[in-house]
């Protein structure tokens, strides 16, 4: 049986990001898969023009769509606000910090804002979400979540979604000759490390803290030619987000379950 069926005694999860690719398909996989947390808040920058997100809150109650730019701290400010409205006194289970982009650019064409642009959407905006959701996060952890006190999604967690391509091992030799991102790699290490100092920070709350590499997917960011469908990704990483526990905290894994090295 998947892990994925533990976020069913998950109270709440937060998604960024998810007015489309893998945040929607974690949105509507988690509302329809039997296996619901009571309630679902999917964030996106502009919650009127999220049509496909607009549907499944008429299909699913327990999925709240709240507002969210993710490089506005003032936006990120209120969202908190009116999560806590929605959760009260159970807190935040589980925040998915999915939002991300790609900035293409190679080593002859690369600028510095283009970098800029990249680092602060995908390591610095993480960062100072999870910073303001804090209290929330501390709240749910202090209660202890179903099935005792042990890290995890049911007590309190913090899932980044990282990239292989930010692995520095990796890159090298024939692996990294394919995808000379500039912008996008140096940022999705940056969010590793991110990851990894705030596992140290939040270790002890009791709150998990992980990144994870979601494969490469057909998206808009990912490309047709990527071998993986968001259904497929998907499945996959709440598999393994559902089942994450003390021995987890800190780490670096594929969509597979398998340690990636940094």
């Amino acid at each position: 049986m998947s892990s994925a069926t533990s976020f069913g005694k998950c109270g709440s999860v937060l998604v960024t990001g998810a007015s489309r690719g893998l945040g929607l398909q974690i949105v509507e996989t988690l509302a329809s898969g039997g296996f619901s947390p009571r309630k679902i808040i999917a964030t996106t920058r502009n919650p009127a023009g999220a049509q496909k997100l607009q549907e499944l809150t008429e299909k699913y109650p327990n999925i709240h769509i709240v507002p969210l730019d993710v490089l506005s701290q003032e936006s990120i400010e209120s969202c908190v606000e009116e999560a806590g409205r929605l959760l009260q006194d159970e807190g935040l289970n589980c925040l998915i910090n999915n939002a991300g982009i790609n900035v293409v650019a190679d080593f002859n064409t690369v600028t510095a804002e283009q970098m800029i642009e990249n680092f602060h959407t995908n390591a610095v905006a993480p960062l100072m979400i999870t910073k303001a959701f804090l209290p929330l996060l501390k709240k749910a952890a202090s209660r202890g979540g179903a099935g005792g006190g042990g890290m995890g999604i049911q007590r309190a967690a913090v899932i980044n979604m990282s990239s292989l391509l930010g692995s520095v091992e990796l890159n090298w030799g024939d692996r990294s000759n394919t995808f000379k991102w500039y912008p996008y790699r140096t940022s999705k290490s940056a969010l590793n490390m991110v990851s990894r100092c705030m596992a140290v920070d939040l270790q002890p709350d009791g709150i998990l803290c992980m990144a994870i590499h979601p494969g490469w997917v057909r998206t808009d960011m990912g490309g047709p030619q990527a071998p993986l469908s968001s259904e497929e990704s998907v499945s996959a990483v709440l598999s393994v987000i559902g089942g994450l526990t003390e021995k987890d905290h800190g780490s670096f894994l594929n969509f597979t379950g398998e340690q990636l090295p940094w």
